[in-house]
């Protein structure tokens, strides 16, 4: 397989959050953000590998400060990592006031995202191409996420 460059899977989904993404306290639901990564994640994975993709985890989702009802939110997602059958996808969230067009970084997202063919069996992707500096530090900061991971899941397995 060709490796395909990390700027061919860029993707961005843009949401206008309304009352019915709000929780009890007036912010949208946490978990509306999530979910709009998860298909920002699946949008750049779905790019590099052109295949069905599944999620097989989050690695690390922060909320640095809320979404407000209104905000304009912006979900900006790319492939930083692949390996044999899966990717890591990176997602950066910012919310945009419409009154002033201030914008602020909201949350961020680590998430694995797995290829498979038309049974749900895992696929083959293809290799990341890199092209500047930022790509290469977001593929060796993926290849360190997905080492702990690994790390830990052997440490689990024998019951450490």
């Amino acid at each position: 397989m060709d490796p395909v460059p990390a700027s061919a899977s860029r993707s961005v989904l843009v949401r206008w959050m309304g009352l019915e993404d709000a929780n009890t306290v007036g912010f949208v639901h946490g978990g509306t953000v999530m979910k709009l990564c998860d298909e920002a994640a699946g949008l750049a994975a779905i790019r590099h590998s052109h295949s069905r993709v599944v999620t097989a985890g989050v690695d690390r989702m922060t909320f640095n400060e809320p979404v407000n009802i209104g905000d304009l939110v912006t979900f900006r997602a790319s492939v930083n990592a692949a390996w044999t059958t899966s990717m890591e996808v990176g997602v950066r969230v910012e919310a945009e006031r419409p009154g002033t067009g201030e914008v602020r970084h909201t949350s961020s997202a680590y998430l694995t995202m797995v290829a498979v063919d038309e049974h749900g069996r895992p696929a083959p992707v293809p290799p990341l191409l890199v092209e500047d500096e930022v790509e290469a530090r977001r593929q060796r900061e993926a290849q360190t996420r997905r080492s702990n991971r690994l790390a830990e899941r052997e440490q689990l397995r024998r019951g450490e």
